[in-house]
């Protein structure tokens, strides 16, 4: 029986490139989604044409039945979790002084809340079948802060105490809860920036280059594989060396 990947946020980027990744290994793909659009569909019959099931789920990971119904939906559809990886993530940047109470809201209930629902609707079946990997997307922010994201930051920091947290309850079921902590990942987020920003960051990497949302995706199969199952929560960074 194959297994089953759910994967947040997976419309573009590093969520894109892990579903991919994980159809190439053979695992049927569950995407879940907020806003329909032409990619969605070039995506799920991309991952069909490698010979595995694809079902698109909406849902807001920020509100609780919103995920209820999300993993109601994948578990009937294809049966079962097998890898839950929480990438669904926005930011809001500002320094603090002009930042407003939504914008730190609204980060704090999609990246850390919204990980806390997924998981929480994922780990009964997870605990039932004795199985699972549960692969939370943090940031090398979240270890180091970063002036102009004190909501990024603690909503990452707030991710990597959940993962071990939860690694330590969860354990004697199987139930394998790490966290990768990316750096500076060339995406439509960084694509934006500065010429002049873009030098100062690569001046902070000794690898002296961005990484790729494959690189990220490489490390989220090798957690879901049986390469790693003496592994539990950890924080691995993908970030060049930048954080060491």
């Amino acid at each position: 029986m194959s297994k089953t990947a759910l994967i947040t946020g997976a419309t573009r980027g590093i969520g894109k490139a892990i579903a991919l990744e994980l159809a190439d290994q053979g695992y049927d793909i569950a995407i879940n989604y907020r806003t329909a659009n032409e990619e969605l569909e070039k995506l799920k019959n991309e991952i069909e044409t490698k010979g595995v099931q694809c079902v698109l789920v909406y849902g807001d990971v920020s509100k609780f039945e919103d995920c209820e119904n999300i993993v109601k939906n994948v578990t009937e559809k294809l049966e079962k979790i097998d890898v839950l990886v929480n990438n669904a993530g926005i930011t809001k940047d500002g320094l603090i002084l002009r930042m407003k109470k939504e914008e730190f809201q609204q980060v704090i209930d999609i990246n850390l809340t919204g990980t806390f629902n997924m998981t929480r609707n994922v780990i009964p079946y997870m605990m039932k079948q004795r199985s699972g990997r549960i692969i939370n997307m943090a940031s090398v922010v979240g270890i180091t802060g970063n002036a102009g994201q004190t909501n990024y930051a603690a909503s990452k920091a707030g991710i990597i105490g959940f993962t071990k947290s939860l690694a330590k309850e969860v354990a004697s079921r199987n139930i394998l809860v790490n966290a990768i902590a990316p750096g500076f990942i060339e995406t439509d987020m960084t694509n934006v920036l500065a010429d002049q920003v873009k030098e100062n960051i690569l001046n902070q990497i000794p690898l002296k280059r961005m990484g790729t949302a494959n690189e990220v995706a490489k490390l989220v199969k090798f957690l879901s594989s049986e390469d790693s199952k003496y592994i539990t929560g950890q924080v691995i960074n993908v970030d060049g060396g930048m954080v060491m």
